[in-house]
């Protein structure tokens, strides 16, 4: 691409029909979102790097899925932040292009982690006497590389589609909070109808791959306690597998409809609804899942309680 070709920085216009006095209440909650996400998910890969007890095969997608949600929501958040606090709402049309990149490339990655956390239980609730030997670190890690690999070729194929684009119209104003490739694309001259296309392919057999392995998992799961003779055990496991699948319904439904929206010519979503369902299902989950899915569990919850005591002086009597 020339210097002609594209513009040299773009403009995040937010929720274009905010009303002035909704700035604040908005950017508090996103800081809060952000404060949130990075106390959760830091906390989350801190224990399990410091912690041998918990260099488990779990815990190592655990620290996967944390990463990725923090990285996400520190390369996306603040910018949306300065936005209302400072009026900073511009930036280099090359960074709204990385920005691109590692949105779709860690989105991407989060939907692989859930698939492989949920393949993960399965084993570990269909056979549990043989799980150790059938999971081990070694090899959950080399399923998060995969995981990691696939995710960033994905990313490279998106990028690489949009860099074919031309953007000399004059066309400057993201209606968003940040770069992703449907805003990008209202930004190109000419028909962008094939790039759209093959990105949403891409979207497409990413989304129903992950999604299908863990639909398959967690009704595998569902059906093994329905048949177990320990009726608290099952209710438990059940409770369980219901706050995951909460978690994965919203992130997965949201993210489906909003898809097929932006392809279809007679569903048409209005730009702030469109942003709203997108805030729903990128940054609820970040907050969501370190806590349903780590800050619950009862071997974390005793490490930290050990730690907290070890820590916090005792009162002088």
């Amino acid at each position: 691409m020339t210097n002609q070709s594209t513009p040299s920085e773009v403009f995040l216009v937010g929720f274009p029909s905010l009303p002035l006095r909704f700035y604040i209440p908005v950017s508090l909650t996103m800081f809060l979102v952000y404060i949130s996400s990075l106390s959760a998910n830091g906390t989350v890969i801190l224990l399990i790097i410091l912690k041998e007890s918990l260099h488990k095969p779990m815990y190592i997608a655990l620290a996967h899925l944390a990463a990725s949600e923090l990285l996400f929501d520190t390369i996306t958040l603040p910018k949306m932040i300065a936005k209302y606090w400072f009026g900073d709402g511009t930036m280099p049309f090359t960074a709204c292009l990385f920005q691109v990149f590692w949105v779709h490339y860690l989105g991407t990655l989060d939907g692989f982690i859930l698939m492989v956390m949920a393949m993960d239980r399965y084993v570990a609730i269909s056979r549990p006497l043989h799980y150790s030997s059938i999971i081990s670190n070694k090899q959950m890690g080399a399923a998060c590389i995969l995981c990691i690999f696939i995710s960033f070729i994905a990313g490279l194929i998106v990028i690489f589609m949009d860099l074919t684009l031309v953007f000399n119209c004059g066309q400057t104003r993201i209606n968003g909070y940040f770069c992703s490739n449907t805003t990008v694309h209202n930004l190109a001259c000419g028909d962008v109808s094939f790039t759209k296309r093959v990105v949403f392919i891409i979207a497409m057999v990413a989304l129903f791959v992950s999604l299908s392995v863990i639909i398959f998992s967690y009704a595998a799961i569902l059906r093994i306690m329905r048949s177990s003779t320990h009726l608290a055990n099952g209710q438990k496991a059940l409770y369980t597998c219901t706050t995951h699948l909460l978690v994965m319904a919203l992130y997965y439904l949201p993210r489906l409809f909003v898809y097929v929206a932006n392809q279809s010519s007679q569903l048409i979503l209005n730009a702030d609804a469109n942003l709203l369902i997108l805030c729903l299902y990128t940054f609820l989950p970040h907050v969501a899942n370190p806590i349903i899915y780590c800050l619950r569990n009862k071997e974390i919850k005793h490490i930290m309680r050990t730690t907290f005591r070890r820590h916090i002086p005792h009162k002088i009597t």
